[in-house]
C-alpha cells in the first residue's frame, strides 16, 4: 500500500517527489546512523513522505526529544497526522522546508542538533533549494544535515552552504543512494 501512495504522488508530482518507490530500510538505517540519540533534544525531518526515515527516527529518539515532520505534499501530510499526531514530542507541520526558520521561531525552538532531508534538490527549483539550505544553515548552528541524493550532481551546490560534507553510497536501494553528511567546520555533535 505505501508503495502504491508512493508511486501515484510520483506520478502526479515528479518534482517533489525525485523517486518512483519509498526509501528502502537500509538507506532509512543509514541515514539515522550518525545521529546522537541520547544527546539529541531535537531532531527535524524535511520531506518525510511516506516515513521511512520517520519509522526509524521513532525507534530511536528518546522520549523526550523533540521530532518536527514537515511535510508539504497532502496525502503524505495526512498519513503521517493518523500515524504520529498522538505521539508525545511530535509535531508534524504541513508547509514548506523554506520556512523552516519560521516554523523554529512560531514553536520556540532555538536550537535544532539534526536535520534529516528526504528532499529532492536535484530536481527542486534551484531558488527554492537554495532557500531551503539556507534556512537549514542558519537554524542548524552546530548541528548536522543529513540527506541523500541520487547521485553527487548536487554536492558542489549543498557544499556551499556547509564547510564540510562526507557521502557514503547505499546500493540496496532503489536506486541506489548517496548519504551526506553535512555540517559547518570541522565539529560534529556527538
Amino acid at each position: 500500500m505505501q508503495f502504491i501512495t508512493f508511486l501515484t504522488e510520483f506520478i502526479k508530482h515528479p518534482k517533489n517527489i525525485g523517486a518512483v518507490s519509498p526509501s528502502s530500510k537500509k538507506l532509512a538505517k543509514k541515514i539515522v546512523e550518525a545521529i546522537c540519540f541520547k544527546k539529541a533534544q531535537c531532531i527535524v525531518e524535511l520531506g518525510p513522505g511516506t516515513g521511512s526515515f520517520t519509522k526509524e527516527l521513532m525507534k530511536r529518539k528518546a522520549h523526550t526529544t523533540k521530532l518536527i515532520l514537515i511535510e508539504n505534499n497532502t496525502v503524505f501530510y495526512n498519513k503521517l497526522c493518523q500515524q504520529y499526531e498522538h505521539e508525545p514530542n511530535v509535531i508534524i507541520i504541513y508547509g514548506s522546508a523554506e520556512n523552516l526558520g519560521l516554523y523554529m521561531k512560531n514553536l520556540n525552538i532555538e536550537t535544532i542538533d539534526y536535520i534529516v532531508s528526504g528532499l529532492p534538490f536535484t530536481s527542486l527549483n534551484p531558488v527554492v533549494a537554495s532557500r531551503i539550505l539556507q534556512n537549514v544553515k542558519e537554524c542548524l548552528e552546530e548541528g548536522e544535515f543529513i540527506t541523500f541524493q541520487y547521485s553527487l550532481v548536487k554536492k558542489s551546490f549543498i557544499h556551499q552552504f556547509f564547510d564540510t560534507i562526507t557521502h557514503e553510497k547505499v546500493w540496496i536501494n532503489l536506486p541506489p543512494a548517496y548519504v551526506l553528511n553535512c555540517r559547518q567546520g570541522t565539529k560534529r555533535v556527538s
